[in-house]
């Protein structure tokens, strides 16, 4: 037995080791045909060599063949298993017809080899969808198809079932638990150099196993524990039977050789001439009142004590089981007349001999049955359930990304009907809520525009004649976060603020308004620049939650003296054109945007305009405006722009800035607020 466990070890090793070779030289490969081709060959080789090199036990030879086609069409293509099993099926059978190896068990192997590639590449493309099986799994299989291997032996040889059954009792068990063994390490091994994670369904939560594999683990309970409940009952009901039929036996051979017996005491015949037979295997023996056999099956064999014990010890016309000549016997005591006694019986072996084949045969039916409804239960919750729902996952990951458009058209029961209408329903009903809020929020953000467009000066004509100014705002969205702003500090200084909010929409449009009234607070009660953005950053900062930001840029014109002072807070660099020159950027100190941080330090400077020159001011939606091939306007197609028109009103200039970025960007969507001001200054007025 040690011997024979290490040598199926050895053998199974080889295995092992071949597949770790074969998968770390081509697991990167693609498998082409050539490669199909190869890996079929090498394992069906492997299933040659064990069948002439297989482990000679007990007058059989255990071997591991089925191992070959199993892991070349499970662990590499479907192809290789099938090419694998027919090489060593068909070499098997020749091996057993032409050269007398296993020639008893030859058909069952040829058709067991073969069919062991077919099975793995059935399993490989329709239960593991081309994925590595697990430990477990492989394990099941390699016992399943030794399985199928010792149920075809019982099928083939109907004829000698005795010797069918010797080979299988023999040869079952090692050869299913190395085969299981074999494959299982295999399975395990390529799943951890592959790098594959498995999800351990004893730990793992509920939501994350799959619904086909929580219903495989109950089936395979359920199926297990009504299969083992029916062979128990039904083992035991075959051992009553047995045990009925011989204890017949036993009491009709006891009157036959009784009557016998009778027969040639009334003669006075030697009872040596007694030539009676119990079943196939059975014995009797007639013992004298001294316990000495007189006649039998072991009359002068020197077992006259232990036959004396056997009969003395136990009630007549009882039956009981004794061990005796190395093996348990039922036995039947019969008394005779003159004090002489008969002791029939019948070696359990030949006693279960019929419920044993059966059991055996039993089972590995059993489970071959288990295993078809298993795969075939598999495949079906697999075609009506588990893909079923995947189309619906799949229509329901297109609603939940927006595609309210999507229909779940999954009809193939009513229940999946009953849901595909019931979702369509839904999105039916929340378009129709979705519209009815986009409606509303329309109607809020058009009463929001108004009120933002409201609070920006839309008057450019003054009495004064010292400037001329105008301004546009065109939001991304329907508010925006850009602003501009003009007023007149005193009579005789004009301020100039244009700004960009941090974010979009509602929110930017909140801050916005409350930057926009906090600088005009303080600006028109002459509040100087510096002082004004300082307070007004610390205001700004003070419960900022959201975080948000402004970036500004603000003057204040001297109309009588031109002298204009600055402040950049982190706002795009202002254009300046000289009269009679061109339009050009005036690169000024930024510091940070206004909200930011609350001790931020804030400096001027000064420009000195002369009658005829020009400011022009605009947010970062101008120079960052994208086309379709996401290419910046950027600030020299601006300033072209502005110099192609550079003697134009200042109207007329704003008109053309827009119309040369809404012909660069083209039916790209426009991303940011573009906002821009244009201030002329003209001098100073008499009077």
């Amino acid at each position: 037995m040690f011997t024979m466990i290490l040598k199926m070890s050895g053998i199974t090793l080889l295995f092992i080791l071949l597949t770790w070779f074969i998968w770390h030289t081509h697991k990167d490969k693609e498998i082409n045909w050539k490669l199909r081709i190869i890996i079929g060959l090498v394992y069906g080789f492997t299933a040659i060599l064990s069948t002439h090199f297989g482990v000679d036990y007990g007058d059989m030879v255990i071997n591991v063949r089925d191992l070959g086609p199993m892991i070349a069409g499970l662990f590499f293509d479907p192809i290789s298993g099938i090419i694998a099993g027919l090489i060593g099926g068909i070499e098997r059978y020749i091996a057993g017809t032409f050269f007398n190896v296993g020639s008893f068990t030859r058909v069952a192997c040829s058709i067991s080899t073969c069919f062991a590639g077919v099975f793995a590449a059935f399993m490989h493309v329709y239960i593991f969808k081309r994925r590595k099986p697990s430990t477990a799994y492989a394990f099941f299989m390699g016992a399943v198809i030794e399985v199928f291997h010792m149920y075809v032996l019982f099928i083939t040889h109907r004829d000698d079932m005795e010797m069918a059954f010797s080979v299988v009792k023999t040869c079952a068990m090692p050869m299913i638990l190395f085969s299981a063994l074999g494959l299982s390490a295999c399975a395990e091994m390529v799943r951890y150099y592959s790098g594959e994670k498995r999800l351990n369904y004893l730990s793992a939560p509920s939501e994350q196993i799959p619904v086909s594999q929580r219903f495989q683990a109950w089936l395979f309970v359920v199926t297990m524990g009504v299969l083992g409940i029916s062979f128990v009952l039904n083992y035991n009901l075959q051992s009553d039977s047995a045990t009925q039929e011989s204890r017949a036996d036993l009491a009709t051979e006891a009157a036959d050789v009784q009557a016998d017996y009778e027969r040639l005491r009334q003669y006075n015949v030697d009872l040596y001439y007694l030539s009676n037979h119990v079943g196939s295997h059975g014995a009797y023996d007639i013992v004298d009142p001294s316990g000495k056999v007189v006649a039998g099956t072991h009359y002068g064999g020197g077992k006259n004590k232990i036959l004396n014990d056997m009969y003395t010890g136990q009630k007549p016309d009882s039956c009981y089981s004794y061990y005796f000549e190395g093996e348990n016997w039922m036995c039947l005591n019969t008394d005779l007349k003159d004090g002489y006694g008969l002791v029939t019986m019948l070696p359990e072996s030949e006693v279960y001999q019929y419920r044993n084949l059966q059991a055996y045969e039993t089972v590995l039916a059993d489970i071959l049955v288990f295993t078809v409804i298993y795969v075939l239960i598999s495949l079906l919750v697999q075609m009506i359930v588990v893909d079923n729902l995947k189309l619906v996952n799949k229509s329901l990951a297109k609603i939940t990304d927006g595609d309210f458009d999507e229909q779940v058209s999954v009809y193939y029961s009513s229940e999946f009907a009953s849901l595909s209408d019931d979702i369509n329903e839904m999105v039916l009903t929340l378009k129709r809520y979705i519209a009815a809020a986009e409606k509303r929020m329309e109607q809020d953000l058009l009463l929001a525009h108004t009120i933002q467009v409201s609070a920006l000066p839309d008057n450019f004509d003054f009495q004064h004649g010292g400037f001329d100014i105008y301004a546009t705002m065109d939001p991304a969205k329907e508010v925006g976060g850009d602003f501009y702003d003009f007023f007149f500090v005193g009579a005789d200084k004009v301020a100039i603020v244009i700004a960009d909010v941090s974010g979009k929409g509602i929110p930017a449009a909140l801050f916005m308004m409350h930057s926009k009234t906090a600088i005009r607070g303080l600006g028109e009660t002459g509040t100087e620049i510096v002082e004004l953005f300082r307070r007004v950053n610390l205001e700004l900062c003070e419960g900022n939650q959201a975080e948000m930001f402004v970036t500004v840029w603000m003057a204040i014109v001297d109309l009588n003296t031109g002298k204009t002072v600055c402040v950049n807070a982190g706002h795009e660099y202002p254009v300046l054109k000289k009269k009679g020159g061109d339009y050009k950027l005036i690169k000024d100190s930024h510091a940070l945007p206004l909200g930011c941080m609350s001790d931020v330090l804030y400096y001027s400077y000064e420009i000195d305009l002369k009658p005829g020159d020009c400011l022009y001011v605009y947010t970062d939606g101008i120079p960052e405006a994208i086309n379709a091939d996401e290419e910046q306007f950027g600030t020299d197609r601006m300033l072209d722009v502005l110099n192609e028109n550079k003697d134009a009103s200042m109207t007329d200039l704003l008109a053309a800035v827009k119309a040369g970025v809404d012909k660069f960007v083209g039916e790209a969507e426009q991303f940011d607020d573009q906002t821009m001001v244009g201030f002329r200054y003209n001098g100073p007025q008499e009077g």
